[in-house]
């Protein structure tokens, strides 16, 4: 403990905090100073609320599902307020139960408006003490003459109190007696007063303020009095408080409290507020110095601490010259400065000021509310509707409770379901594998490995990508007293394009690369052929060494466990088997790549149990995150914006990708779908459909102007908009927790299994008949083309105006226009995924979002299979499917398998497009002869 604070606490006086914001709570800086023994109690007001609320966007995580459920500015505040006020007080409870109830209290003031009603504050402080719980909450009620009767009574019901706003010796002598009556009071009714606890917050630097003003008044005047005022500067506030303190010892060491004290009660503890120095001229630490004494405390705002820290000087001043200063207040009075006077008109500024500070505060909120409801447009009073109907029907205790029926009215569905609510725990159940990744982060870096490529498809490599992408390669922090190292570069390879295999393999040299076998199933046919290909090289270069080179990441007892066990692979990592793929991101599939990349995983696991904490059961529904953002989604689809647009800064351009998979996979079936629109060319607002809802994300202090600017503009064009800020980017653990809660609400709402993929395995097994005809006969049967032209061909639904195409740029053009109001066009593309075919296809997909005004999706195949295949085959028919193939310039062999890549990726390609015909989607396969992907263009 500082030298300072040791000497402080000998003196009997405790330092509380006169500050109290989101932020400080979040990362852990207010614990450290708590553990420090910096400060030993907290205490707000409305000021410091209005603060931390308008020169912040700590709060918008709560704030904002307040406002979108329709709550009013005073409604947000009071949850906000207690949101923090609990947290506080948490933290805070060790040292409370460790000082006996003397110690570790935070404060909450009643509403500033009822100043003046006596019955509205005693009202006001029993429902903050109900509903904040916490036993070392203190309820500030100021000591106006209508206070006191408030103090008393809330005393009598067993509360604790934080009396404020003193400045006279009158008011505080009355405090003392309303704080004793109130014991008596409880003592008479038989009940206990040794866990009643209760300061008196009697107000300096005010007084100094008021009173050193009127004494330069006479200085100036040069006057007989001028020396005497002169002398008098800076000293009343202190003399008075001196004397409140004899006036504190005087009635507490009475025969009255006596008998109260032997019944188990405490003292009520003096405490010096208001105690930052205004006039420069002073010591800046001069309230501080000078309120030193046994049984007070003083409280003490962020600056001000850190200068006693620094140069603070502890002695038991308030016991020093008394009588020098009972004769500076009366040299006061002689000079015709009433200190009754200015006590009094302190008092009515005090109360005025609280309650215009109270006043700003809620006309920011409002401002925010009012902001984020605009946004909403024609939604706001549907998804207000919706959070009320979900809290209505227990939504929230369901959801952690696993209910299935949320998702599934059949035992067989609801048999899925139980089977996949394991996401909900991971925050904290997957802190057991940290261990064991970090260790072979340690391993792998000593060996001199300086790249991983993992092998995954959907889930298991969505979310390290975005890892990938937004981190890139990172130092790990210090662990143990030990200096981390950079992390590995990561790549994901969840491609059978022959390119792409090629191209990893150009970036992956064996002997310093780690291969991570990433598959839930186990069976993935994509990561089973990528893995014989790089074990295959591995092998050939390594030899037995191979496996070294190997980790995998699957569920209990899949092939793939007992393949890497057979084979020694370096490690084996077994996920949840009670989380579903598109749900892994925090769970090792996502968190083992994220370490080796020399990210923090446990920092991502906290940020995650942060926001399930923010989505818990028992927060109000109208202020859990998750289950208002999932009102929107499931509210948004059923009043027809059913096509949901990401838009982000460049730091998060890769998250749309994992969103993607997520939403479309688990709203996407029974004829029904949310459809996730990412990295879409841009339309002016004006121009877009009415079936859209706008989701933008950007991280605080980046640069977001382009986003907040095109926000803005679809707000003002009448499209509805959420927003949301990432503090930084390791709230990706958050994003990850929120939009899973958000889409299994959504899911809820619109009467959806969150959890199957009914349509998907129609895919795998037309694709796995393919290729076993291929392997029996060689050859693969495209079908019968529908049209042919310089530079490709085209199969499948044969459309109105498809004859008089002249071109492939004809073909497009004519297909599009099939499409009707509120549709949507899909690309997908089983082409090489490299910045020269995603700038032709962004440029395709542009001109097609300007010629239909349609929204517009892109996918690269086979990869989207294991995403937005599901929303395909399984959503609303309410989509235009052009799938492009071309013949691979070069190709691979699959080891083992008699087959080259490219022809399990054309396999896969005339699958995808054989399941879209079945179920009635209007759907074409031009592929590309001889030409590019330029001729396209429309």
């Amino acid at each position: 403990m500082n030298n300072t604070l040791q000497k402080l606490a000998e003196a009997g006086q405790s330092l509380w905090y006169d500050n109290i914001q989101r932020h400080l709570l979040e990362n852990g800086d207010l614990k450290k100073m708590i553990d420090q023994g910096q400060i030993r109690g907290v205490t707000s007001n409305p000021s410091i609320f209005h603060s931390a609320i308008a020169k912040s966007t700590d709060y918008d995580m709560s704030l904002l599902p307040m406002a979108w459920s329709g709550w009013s500015a005073e409604q947000i505040f009071d949850q906000l307020a207690i949101e923090d006020i609990r947290q506080a007080a948490d933290l805070f409870l060790p040292l409370y139960q460790q000082t006996g109830g003397a110690d570790g209290f935070v404060s909450i003031e009643v509403n500033p408006f009822l100043a003046k009603d006596k019955v509205g504050t005693l009202s006001e402080a029993k429902r903050l003490w109900a509903t904040v719980n916490r036993p070392n909450l203190m309820v500030k009620i100021p000591a106006t003459h209508e206070g006191l009767p408030a103090i008393r009574d809330a005393i009598a019901a067993g509360i604790n109190v934080n009396i404020t706003l003193i400045f006279s010796r009158v008011r505080y002598n009355e405090v003392m007696d309303a704080y004793q009556t109130g014991l008596e009071l409880r003592v008479k009714a038989g009940q206990p007063v040794d866990k009643i606890a209760s300061v008196a917050s009697f107000f300096v630097s005010r007084i100094d303020g008021k009173a050193d003003a009127r004494l330069q008044e006479i200085q100036r005047s040069k006057g007989e009095q001028s020396a005497a005022a002169g002398a008098l500067l800076g000293k009343t506030a202190i003399a008075n408080a001196k004397l409140a303190y004899v006036d504190f010892q005087k009635q507490f060491s009475a025969d009255r409290f006596k008998k109260l004290a032997a019944k188990g009660a405490k003292v009520q503890r003096p405490l010096w507020a208001s105690t930052s120095t205004k006039n420069p001229n002073y010591p800046d630490v001069l309230y501080l110095d000078e309120l030193i004494g046994k049984d007070t405390v003083n409280t003490v705002p962020p600056q001000t601490l850190v200068s006693f820290l620094d140069h603070g000087q502890v002695r038991n001043s308030l016991t020093e010259d008394v009588p020098a200063a009972r004769a500076d207040l009366q040299a006061l009075e002689k000079l015709g400065i009433s200190l009754d006077e200015i006590t009094a008109q302190l008092e009515e500024d005090g109360v005025k000021s609280f309650s215009d500070a109270f006043t700003e505060l809620l006309k920011t909120i409002e401002e925010r509310r009012q902001k984020a409801v605009a946004a909403l447009g024609g939604l706001a009073a549907p998804i207000a509707a919706r959070v009320h109907a979900l809290d209505k029907m227990d939504v929230p205790r369901r959801l952690w409770a696993h209910d299935p029926s949320l998702w599934a009215e059949t035992e067989v569905g609801q048999v899925e379901v139980r089977k996949r609510l394991g996401w909900l725990e991971a925050p904290q159940r997957s802190r057991t594998l940290l261990a064991d990744a970090n260790r072979l982060f340690a391993d792998v870096r000593n060996a001199g490995y300086t790249h991983v490529l993992l092998l995954g498809m959907g889930g298991s490599s969505l979310a390290p990508e975005v890892f990938s992408q937004v981190f890139g390669m990172q130092a790990t922090p210090p662990q143990n007293g030990q200096i981390g190292q950079n992390g590995l570069a990561l790549q994901i390879l969840d491609s059978t394009d022959p390119s792409q295999i090629r191209a990893a393999s150009r970036w992956s040299d064996v002997e310093s690369t780690l291969y991570i076998i990433s598959s839930k199933s186990g069976s993935t046919s994509e990561v089973n052929a990528a893995l014989d290909y790089f074990w295959a090289r591995a092998h050939r270069k390594l030899g037995d060494r191979a496996a070294e080179h190997f980790i995998a990441i699957t569920d209990p007892g899949t092939s793939l466990e007992t393949l890497a066990r057979e084979r020694k692979f370096r490690a084996v990592f077994l996920a949840d088997p009670t989380v579903g793929g598109r749900y892994s991101a925090l769970t090792a599939f996502g968190l083992v790549p994220a370490t080796l990349m020399g990210l923090d995983a446990a920092k991502i696991l906290d940020r995650a149990a942060w926001m399930a904490a923010q989505c818990a059961a028992d927060i109000p529904a109208g202020c859990n995150p998750g289950l208002v953002l999932g009102a929107i989604l499931g509210e948004a689809f059923r009043e027809g914006h059913d096509k949901l647009t990401l838009l982000t800064d460049s730091r998060l351009t890769s998250f749309g990708s994992w969103m993607e998979q997520l939403i479309a996979e688990s709203s996407g079936k029974e004829g029904k779908g949310i459809v996730p629109v990412d990295l879409e060319p841009a339309l002016p607002a004006d121009q877009y459909g009415a079936d859209r809802l706008f989701a933008a994300l950007r991280v605080q202090g980046e640069d977001g102007q382009a986003v907040e600017k095109r926000t803005a503009a679809l707000a003002q064009a009448g499209q509805p908009v959420l927003s949301l800020t990432l503090r930084d980017t390791y709230d990706l653990g958050a994003q990850f927790f929120l939009w899973g809660v958000a889409t299994v609400i959504a899911c809820a709402t619109m009467g959806i299994n969150a959890f199957d993929q009914p349509d998907v395995q129609d895919n795998k097994t037309r694709t796995a008949t393919k290729v076993k005809a291929f392997q029996q006969t060689r050859a693969l049967d495209d079908g019968q083309a529908i049209w042919e032209g310089a530079g490709g061909r085209v199969y499948g639904w044969n459309f109105p105006g498809l004859n008089g195409a002249k071109t492939l740029a004809d073909v497009v053009r004519s297909f599009i226009e099939q499409s009707r109001e509120n549709e949507y066009i899909a690309i997908n593309a089983y082409v090489p995924r490299n910045p020269r075919t995603l700038s032709r296809l962004q440029q395709l997909r542009g001109q097609i979002l300007r010629s239909t005004r349609r929204a517009t999706t892109l996918g690269f195949g086979p990869r989207f299979l294991h995403s937005t295949g599901q929303l395909h085959k399984g959503g609303a028919n309410n989509g235009l499917f052009l799938q492009i193939t071309q013949r691979p310039t070069s190709d691979a062999e699959i080891p083992g398998q008699k087959m080259m890549f490219g022809t399990l990726e054309r396999a896969q390609a005339l699958g995808d497009l054989e399941t879209l015909l079945a179920r009635g989607k209007r759907a074409i396969r031009i592929h590309l002869v001889d030409g590019d992907l330029k001729d396209l263009l429309i």
